[in-house]
């Protein structure tokens, strides 16, 4: 050891002798303000994203060449001479290789210089990881307002903004807030600063348009928030048939001025032209404008004018890719619960996505809604690769990044958690709280109830839905196994799920949130895939067996056309678990084994489940067999296991 020690000692001092340890920090100090330096110019002078990376490699390579050199050679009063090796010197006399006073200045500074430039980027770094949403290149693309006497006509006003919302979403290197979040800005009366910081980006672009015959207006202009300056604007008079280019021009400008670097493939993108025919352009729009009307209201009449419309434009233009998807999402809002046990489901959705998708293979949307399909069908590995397929090409694609997150929730929690803050990282809307809710479930899920706490609040902040709120607050209770405080919450909100008041042996309370929930299903038309054993289970506890056995027939029969059909909820074996609960009820020890086995399978259990299953009443005929504790004892372990995973996972990201 003593010898290993001397030897690194000598080879310490021959580095000092021939300066190579000043030379190192000097030049360290050097490469330290020239990154700097390019990284303060690289923006104005617009300057390619590998900038950077190239600078890099020469200062390595500068390095390599300034240490060899170093070695070699030395800077002495009479000139720069060829260092001696230590066998050619008669005696090493370290005094007399003291370094110079002005090589020791330089060495201090340099080292003084590296510490400090080091601290500075670590802060600031530090802070920007904290906010790292607000970067310099957001930007939000607010309402345009139509300059015309004719309100009848916003919808050509609105389909301009949305196709520049989504050409600026195909680049990667913005962050660009959903069309959703920005409606409620549509006649703003807060200043531009305001709006900004409620959006939390950096850019607002607004505009005007006007189509009068033949011809179109466009105004725009790009405001910094921070300052309120506008720094671009341009005015575009066009035909109709360049509207097109317009769109494409608009989003490589806004994306210049903000120095966002466009790659080959995203210029492909955005320059793409989605029909040849304007006409079916604009009967494109107004099926747009008639769907987002359904959605709003349910109105039939809405519904069918944006088929009507869909369909016309598609006969002018067959080949018009986004009409196709457009007609697949209408059919998905109108027919998802009405179709929901027929062979055909969702079959004429998956037709048009096809079809869509043969024409045009990068069309996110495409591959978004044939993700859902797939999720309701019960192919979650599918669906998330769809989503994947959508979120390549669109990388600002809020709703893909929501749909991975619940696919994820039976699965992967971690991965479920970072897709709902991807989400929240693009929506300020009024679809914000519903994903800060989701957030939160998942974090309840895996046991973290103060982080669930703060999402349901922040939720809770914005919409100011007690109701929500409460129940949220009562399913934390339930998971914690605390059912009269979750009773307590859910009276609150008016909305006390069945199962707690039955676990409390609270029956006749049971039965009146039966009744409301059959009114409630009767209204919104809603099947009840995963509860009409409850219910049923609740009208059998007052005596009224008659209806209580349609109900438990009916959970049944939900059950097994589920599982036969591949729907959704059995590839997250609720409706596996249902049917057990229920022959577990009725009797049937074989029949409730038999899918409790296979409830048995998943990888992963939420607290709420573990919770429950150990309370149902359903089970209590089978509670005490060693068969069925051996299903919860498995339950609780992978619950523990995930909880655990997560938590390691949340501490590396300094979330915990």
């Amino acid at each position: 050891m003593a010898q290993k020690t001397n030897s690194f000692e000598r080879f310490w001092k021959e580095l000092k002798r021939r300066k190579v340890v000043h030379v190192i920090t000097v030049y360290a100090a050097v490469s330290f303000v020239i990154l700097q330096l390019v990284d303060i110019v690289e923006r104005p002078l617009r300057l390619p994203d590998w900038t950077t990376a190239l600078v890099i490699v020469l200062l390595c390579i500068g390095f390599i060449i300034a240490v060899f050199v170093s070695w070699i050679y030395d800077i002495t009063p009479a000139g720069v001479k060829k260092t001696k090796p230590v066998s050619e010197l008669k005696h090493i006399d370290h005094t007399s290789h003291e370094v110079s006073s002005g090589w020791k200045i330089a060495t201090y500074v340099s080292a003084i210089v590296v510490v400090a430039l080091v601290a500075f980027n670590i802060v600031t770094r530090r802070n920007t990881n904290k906010d790292s949403i607000g970067s310099e290149k957001s930007i939000a693309v607010l309402p345009f307002m139509l300059l015309s006497d004719e309100p009848d006509k916003q919808y050509l006003a609105d389909g301009m903004m949305d196709a520049i919302t989504l050409h600026l979403s195909k680049i990667k290197g913005l962050r660009v807030i959903g069309r959703t979040s920005v409606e409620q800005y549509r006649n703003p009366t807060k200043t531009t600063t305001a709006i900004g910081r409620e959006l939390d980006v950096k850019y607002l672009l607004e505009g005007s348009f006007q189509k009068f015959g033949d011809n179109v207006r466009l105004i725009v202009q790009l405001i910094k928030t921070g300052k309120e300056g506008h720094i671009w604007a341009n005015n575009y008079d066009r035909n109709w048939s360049d509207i097109f280019a317009v769109q494409s021009e608009v989003a490589q400008a806004v994306a210049a001025e903000l120095y966002a670097s466009i790659t080959q493939e995203e210029k492909k993108l955005i320059e793409k032209i989605p029909t040849s025919d304007t006409a079916a352009y604009e009967l494109y729009l107004r099926a747009n404008n008639y769907q987002k009307e359904y959605q709003k209201t349910r109105d039939t009449s809405s519904y069918q004018n944006a088929v009507v419309f869909y369909r016309a434009a598609l006969q002018i233009d067959p080949s018009y890719a986004k009409a196709y998807t457009g007609l697949a999402s209408a059919y998905y809002d109108r027919y998802h619960w009405e179709t929901y046990f027929k062979k055909n489901y969702l079959d004429s959705m998956r037709v048009l996505i096809d079809r869509a998708l043969s024409i045009d293979d990068q069309l996110d949307e495409a591959f978004y809604i044939r993700g859902r399909y797939y999720d309701e069908n019960g192919q979650f590995q599918k669906a998330q690769e769809d989503y994947n397929k959508a979120l390549k090409i669109n990388p600002n694609y809020y709703s893909a990044y929501v749909a991975k997150g619940g696919t994820w929730s039976s699965t992967d929690f971690i991965k479920s958690i970072e897709n709902y803050h991807e989400a929240l990282n693009l929506i300020r809307g009024n679809e914000r709280p519903s994903i800060l809710r989701d957030l939160g479930q998942s974090y309840m899920c895996v046991g973290f109830m103060d982080k669930a706490k703060y999402y349901f609040q922040e939720a809770f902040a914005l919409d100011g839905d007690s109701a929500e709120h409460f129940r949220r607050l009562a399913l934390i209770e339930s998971s914690n196994d605390n059912y009269k405080n979750a009773i307590l919450f859910g009276e609150k909100a008016n909305n006390t799920n069945i199962e707690w008041y039955s676990i409390e042996g609270q029956h006749q309370e049971a039965y009146m949130a039966a009744q409301k929930e059959i009114k409630q299903l009767k209204i919104s038309g809603e099947l009840p895939l995963v509860y009409s054993h409850r219910i049923g289970y609740s009208f059998w506890k007052v005596g009224k067996f008659n209806e209580a056995d349609c109900y438990f027939k009916d959970q049944i029969k939900f059950g097994t056309e589920s599982i036969k059909m591949g729907r959704g909820i059995v590839g997250l074996k609720a409706a596996q678990y249902d049917l057990a609960a229920t022959y577990a009820f009725l009797g049937d020890k074989v029949k409730a084994y038999q899918y409790l086995d296979e409830f048995n399978t998943m990888n992963i259990y939420p607290l709420w489940w573990v919770s429950l299953a150990k309370h149902d009443p359903l089970f209590d005929k089978i509670r005490n067999e060693e068969r069925f504790q051996k299903i919860l004892r498995n339950m609780e372990s992978k619950y523990q296991a995930e909880h655990e995973r997560v938590r390691k996972w949340l501490e590396e990201q300094g979330m915990l």
